[in-house]
């Protein structure tokens, strides 16, 4: 993790983004709520929507 200007901000790996939205997407389909105001129907446009706006609530969680 970076800081930057006293927010932290992660830096995921394209495997973590692909992940995380894959996750997202797939409780959207099973009917969760959907986090933002959208008009789009496919649930992997709406969890990369949210990935982008960084509302999704899920998180990594690395070995060190």
């Amino acid at each position: 993790m970076t800081k930057e200007k006293g927010k932290e901000k992660e830096k995921y790996t394209k495997y973590e983004k692909a992940r995380i939205i894959g996750a997202r997407a797939l409780q959207i389909a099973a009917g969760a709520p959907v986090l933002i105001q959208t008009d789009k129907i496919d649930p992997i446009e709406i969890a990369i929507e949210e990935f982008e706006k960084g509302v999704i609530p899920i998180t990594v969680r690395r070995k060190e």
